[in-house]
């Protein structure tokens, strides 16, 4: 078996296993394949060539493979807002220069355990601030399908590496959509789980009640092996629920029969591109012929979902943020006259402009004279939404709407248009206020070749309906098998 047709998952792992190849063959390809992609595409921050190696050389030294993990011999990004135990962790922000974790998060740990090969750490949107990359200190990743396209973000660079088959899998958090908005812009699966079915210990935090770690794929198989993997109780996070884990990646059978799917077409009339619109019909019309039952819903305030979240993401990353001051760990300013002017400088030289426009905002928020108007009316508006969500999913079993209203915009084309850049995640938003599962499969491209998502939400702790739904469209219409231009 050739290495060019190691592409996903599940192929890697099942080489491995019978011993068709070694990790170290499979390890060297994927890092070939990042020296000559990465120049132009940018994925990753930073490399880790002698540790993924090393990790090869340990699982080809075993004497059972089969007992390797799940994920033995899969080459794995992780997005850099992850600690890695002795492996630089920036969170893309010059806040965060020359630290260096003692610790590996809860799910890069879970990753090594399986046999997954850390290659490396992939460029973000600052503190996961920002939906095209664009707000990163080491400058924008680039889309695979056109390079003068943003790969979306916050997770941008873990998308953009997956798009451009440097690897299988990577791992992202999600927000407000920062998996799966780069994933439809990318052509990939990218799942956000329920809030509590994975881990944040290690995650840097942006909005604690709101992130969660999720995973790319190449397809809705490799996101839901590499989800199961990382999924679980964790003691070591307040959040973290302890509800069983499904074997979601054995429960992917492709019947769809009796499953019903609700479309808020009301939600939907205004601000989706065409071709976008086109794409989405057109996945509704493959899941009902597979005999899937399509039905209209309201979510009547779902239209609030991005006000909302820009109020209580905010808030609570002003609260996340004050920890980074120069005396404990990153990047500290020089020649401070006293403690204060450290904090003020450091504060100053280490946060980007997205990233202040954001802390500003929050502390408004919180404000005296204004918490209660702001912040405390977000608080109730969510719980409208919530209540929005769980009443339309006991009627029907997934929501369905499109990843984004457009396909991916061009990079520097909303940077100095805040408002036009949060919307880029109006279908996003509205499940992690809900704390609700969701995920985007690609459904096909536009007039201009990009990527095209179907977005599907699904009840609380029941990832496996909706993936069960994606890899049914997926088996009807693989377009994971379609490469960005110059690539296979």
């Amino acid at each position: 078996m050739s290495l060019h047709e190691l592409r996903t998952v599940s192929a890697i792992r099942r080489a491995f296993v019978a011993g068709d190849i070694d990790a170290v063959e499979i390890c060297h390809a994927a890092l070939e394949r990042i020296r000559a992609r990465d120049e132009t595409v940018r994925a990753f921050v930073t490399v880790d060539a002698d540790g993924a190696l090393a990790q090869a050389r340990a699982l080809d030294a075993l004497r059972d493979r089969a007992s390797a993990g799940p994920l033995a011999g899969v080459p794995v990004a992780v997005k850099d807002n992850l600690c890695t135990a002795g492996l630089a962790t920036s969170a893309g922000s010059r806040a965060l220069a020359g630290f260096v974790p003692p610790y590996d998060a809860t799910v890069v740990s879970r990753l090594r355990r399986a046999g997954a090969l850390i290659v490396g750490k992939t460029n973000l949107d600052e503190f996961g601030m920002g939906s095209s990359t664009e707000f990163s200190a080491f400058g924008p990743s680039r889309n695979p399908w056109n390079l003068d396209r943003t790969p979306g973000g916050s997770s941008g660079g873990s998308a953009a590496a997956v798009a451009a088959r440097m690897v299988p899998a990577a791992l992202g958090s999600d927000t407000g959509g920062s998996v799966r908005q780069p994933a439809g812009f990318c052509g990939l699966t990218g799942i956000k789980p329920t809030y509590g079915r994975v881990s944040r210990y290690g995650l840097i935090a942006f909005a604690s009640s709101l992130d969660q770690v999720g995973a790319f794929g190449l397809t809705v198989a490799d996101a839901a092996a590499t989800l199961q993997t990382m999924a679980g109780h964790d003691a070591r996070d307040a959040t973290s629920a302890d509800e069983p884990v499904g074997a979601w990646a054995e429960g992917l059978t492709g019947d769809v029969r009796g499953l019903r799917i609700g479309v808020p077409s009301r939600w939907l009339d205004a601000g989706l591109a065409p071709d976008v619109a086109a794409r989405f019909h057109e996945a509704l019309a493959v899941l009902r012929e597979r005999g899937a039952r399509v039905a209209d819903i309201e979510l009547p305030h779902a239209a609030y979902a991005i006000p909302v979240y820009y109020l209580v993401a905010t808030a609570e990353a002003s609260s996340n943020l004050a920890r980074y001051d120069g005396v404990r760990y990153g990047a500290r300013a020089a020649g401070a006259a006293d403690l204060a002017d450290l904090y003020d400088r450091t504060r100053e030289e280490g946060f980007g402009a997205e990233v202040k426009r954001r802390i500003m905002l929050g502390t408004f928020v919180l404000s005296a004279g204004y918490a209660d108007q702001l912040y405390g009316k977000a608080l109730q508006v969510r719980t409208l939404i919530t209540r929005d969500f769980e009443s339309a999913l006991e009627t029907v079993d997934v929501i369905a709407t499109p990843t984004s209203p457009t396909t991916a915009f061009r990079l520097g084309e909303r940077v100095d248009d805040p408002v036009q850049m949060y919307l880029a995640d109006v279908f996003t938003a509205g499940a992690p206020l809900a704390g609700l599962p969701a995920l985007s499969v690609p459904c096909g491209f536009d007039v201009d070749g990009l990527p095209v998502g179907f977005h599907l939400v699904g009840r609380r702790f029941d990832e496996g309906t909706i993936l069960r739904a994606a890899e049914a469209y997926e088996r009807e219409q693989p377009w994971w098998r379609r490469s960005p231009p110059g690539l296979s």
